[in-house]
């Protein structure tokens, strides 16, 4: 029985390592594949050899026997080559035992199991296609749109029309949201129930006049500057209803007011602070008496 020399099949030295047998058979498998050889039988028989090889040394223990003892092996389910990782005509190619895939002289080397296949299992498909027996899948396209709401929009949840021009086409799909989302959060739309060929990721932009810190709210209110250095209330308008806020006395702009717990409440049920940032405003237009109380004022001051 002839001898079997796997290193010349694929071209390779006796020393090289796994990464070079492996680049070596990637190059083979592509130049032999069925669909550029379309009824070759020497490239078919060709890539019989060239996967007889590879299988036995790219296998640590084959590899071992197969230098102390010579070259074939038989091998079980067969393998599944992934032409789509190629672009070929994305079918899976089964090259099987029982088609003569392995020479007797590798079955005499390692023998056959019981129910005629080898043991082990290789599979060429793992080179191309990252493991299994099936061809690829192409995936599914998504596309990745922005839409906006209001702080109270995302603090209560609900639904909007969303209208989409996608490849060229106008779309109308329906978004939900749960209540307490936050900004940036990404809800997924199946495309299938509107006829899109892909989903859609629909990224949240919280849009506020307020300032939105985490959780916490930023609000702020304007004074006059009476009412600054003599104190007074406010009605400050929140995401649960309206509050009664007390301004200290002799209050400078800029300074910050707690209201605990009256902030923004997210999807796990945290809440922030409310926080009332004070707004010192002069009066654009003053009454005969108020402009008299100012002069006098601005006099003392003097």
């Amino acid at each position: 029985m002839k001898y079997k020399d796997y290193y010349e099949t694929l071209g390779v030295s006796k020393d090289s390592d796994e990464k070079q047998i492996k680049q070596a058979y990637r190059k083979l498998a592509k130049k032999y594949h069925p669909d550029l050889n379309q009824g070759d039988e020497k490239a078919a028989e060709k890539l019989k050899e060239i996967n007889e090889a590879y299988e036995v040394l790219s296998d640590k223990d084959k590899r071992s026997k197969y230098d102390r003892f010579g070259s074939n092996y038989d091998f079980s389910g067969g393998a599944d080559f992934d032409p789509s990782a190629y672009g070929y005509d994305g079918q899976t190619h089964t090259y099987s035992s029982s088609e003569g895939n392995f020479s007797d002289f590798f079955n005499m080397i390692f023998g056959r199991d019981d129910d005629g296949g080898s043991g082990g299992g290789f599979n060429i498909g793992d080179l191309f296609s990252g493991g299994g027996r099936k061809a690829r899948q192409a995936p599914r396209p998504s596309y990745e749109i922005e839409f906006s709401l209001s702080l109270e929009e995302a603090y209560k949840g609900g639904d909007k029309t969303l209208r989409l021009s996608l490849n060229g086409e106008n779309k109308e799909v329906n978004v939900r949201w749960p209540k307490g989302i936050t900004n940036g959060k990404k809800i997924k739309i199946k495309g299938d129930k509107y006829g899109i060929n892909g989903d859609i990721l629909a990224k949240v932009r919280i849009v506020t006049t307020d300032i939105l810190e985490g959780n916490d709210i930023i609000k702020t209110v304007d004074v006059y500057p009476w009412e600054a250095y003599f104190g007074t209330q406010v009605i400050v308008k929140t995401l649960s209803g309206s509050v009664r806020v007390n301004i200290p006395a002799k209050i400078q702009s800029g300074k910050k007011i707690k209201v605990a717990n009256k902030g923004f409440t997210d999807m796990k049920n945290n809440t922030g602070n409310l926080y009332i940032k004070v707004n010192i405003v002069n009066p654009t237009q003053l009454s005969d008496e108020q402009l008299e109380l100012y002069e006098k004022l601005n006099k003392l001051g003097g």
